[in-house]
């Protein structure tokens, strides 16, 4: 394979080059191509064939060898995919899947779908997913998989190791090992290191570690990724409240559960929550986005009222107007820096009360820091422009201080409020801190003018 994908200058050829072999229904040229790719290459080429090229595909691979590709499509693909499949070798290669990976993929279909699909499976095999389906969602249980390796404490080095070369392939991951007593109990764990350094002979009791970090099904996802994150974690068990042992979370899991909770936050900041996936409808994301943008046009109104109230300043002097967008502008932005650092730290927990006052202290000395260097040029600005002079100089400059130095602790202040409060952090999202700045940021503009208005 790497001499033939050698022989192209670049991997456009080369998928090209396996396409020829797909249309022409070259079923050994192919398969001797296609296979011999790393899986995350095979996935990429899939995701480009047409949907007439991929039913000679399925005619070309196994369902072992498909469910490698299949497991590493999004939901939304997998759902499409899912249904151009002959209705055995989809079960096949169902049953080819991880039991995490089976357990979303069937909570993501109608219940209908997926009670008809776990009734043609192997009955061990359906109890294992009914069992993780009912598990709510954003939980241990709801992530974790039944397929791992577990020893008795008298078990030797030899017997486990040649456990390994029958049973291995079969579960999630062989880097941990975990020892269980009779009832199932959780009482050490070994690694696989461990395993292989030590002699033959040794029992798993002896190098078995006792105090092993576990979790309950019932666990949020957030305690899952934080626990395998502060302890290094290749695997995290999930033990019952009586300690009994009923399957792992693997690193991989956490992984697309980080980007999961990433994207929650990209949609609260930029107030579309719920409407980032590209398998919701049209519909349905309007319903997700526009009571925001309803909301922020009211509030957005506030803005063309206080205007109104200040017409005999913007009368007297005309040049006001010049820099509203630049006073509203830097109030949205700088607002919206301070709420970035603010959802961070929400979204790690890094937040108690020492914390907070470190980051109010910080973000307003850097407020202040900004606000003057930005002050300072921009009066420069308004004094150097035609018709520009000292006071309009001073009364934008001071203006525009006051707003970042205000609209930096306002994005810092309002998202720590709501989520103290226990309410919906997307109410603090970017278009809400940026309107809210705004408002703020043309009163105080419109009032310092005002003010130093007999000076003009």
């Amino acid at each position: 394979m790497k001499k033939a994908k050698n022989n192209f200058k670049n991997r456009e050829e080369f998928t090209y080059y396996l396409f020829l072999h797909l249309k022409n229904k070259e079923k050994e040229q192919f398969r001797s191509e296609y296979l011999n790719l790393h899986p995350t290459d095979q996935i990429e080429i899939f995701k480009q064939i047409s949907k007439d090229r991929r039913n000679s595909l399925y005619d070309m691979l196994s369902p072992e060898e498909f469910a490698e590709i299949f497991q590493g499509l999004e939901l939304y693909n997998q759902k499409t995919v899912f249904t151009e499949l002959e209705d055995d070798f989809a079960l096949c290669m169902l049953e080819d899947l991880p039991a995490d990976e089976i357990t979303d993929f069937l909570g993501s279909i109608p219940a209908s779908v997926a009670t008809y699909l776990l009734g043609k499976m192997k009955k061990s095999e359906a109890d294992n997913i009914k069992l993780l389906l009912s598990y709510n969602e954003d939980t241990a249980g709801s992530l974790m998989t039944t397929e791992f390796i577990s020893l008795s404490v008298n078990e030797t080095v030899s017997q486990v190791m040649e456990r390994l070369r029958r049973e291995g392939l079969e579960a999630e991951t062989i880097y941990y090992l975990y020892v269980l007593c009779e009832v199932d109990k959780l009482i050490g764990v070994v690694s696989l290191r461990e395993l292989i350094t030590a002699e033959p002979h040794v029992t798993m009791k002896e190098i078995m570690k006792g105090k092993v970090i576990s979790v309950s099904p019932l666990a949020d996802q957030k305690d899952v990724s934080a626990l395998i994150k502060d302890y290094d974690l290749l695997a995290l068990p999930v033990v019952t409240s009586e300690e009994k042992m009923i399957g792992i979370v693997t690193v991989d899991d956490v992984i697309d559960v980080i980007d999961e909770e990433n994207t929650e936050d990209i949609g609260e900041f930029a107030a579309v929550k719920g409407a980032l996936d590209f398998d919701v409808s049209a519909y349905h994301a309007t319903k997700k986005r526009l009571p925001w943008l309803v909301l922020l046009m009211f509030i957005g109104m506030l803005t063309a009222g206080l205007i109104g109230s200040f017409e005999g300043t913007l009368a007297e002097i005309t040049l006001l107007a010049l820099f509203i967008p630049l006073i509203a502008d830097m109030a949205g932005n700088t607002g919206t820096q301070s709420l970035a650092v603010v959802v961070r730290g929400l979204a790690l927990e890094i937040f108690d009360r020492k914390t907070v006052l470190k980051l109010l202290k910080r973000e307003g000395l850097t407020g202040l820091y900004m606000g003057i260097v930005c002050g300072v040029i921009v009066s420069i600005i308004a004094v150097m422009i035609p018709q520009g002079n000292i006071i309009l100089g001073l009364i934008v400059g001071v203006s525009l201080f006051m707003t970042i130095v205000v609209s930096t602790l306002t994005g810092t202040i309002i998202p720590l409020l709501i989520n103290k409060l226990k309410i919906d952090p997307a109410v603090a999202s970017g278009p809400f801190i940026t309107t809210v700045n705004d408002v703020i940021a043309l009163f105080i503009y419109f009032m310092i003018a005002t003010s130093l208005l007999n000076t003009l």
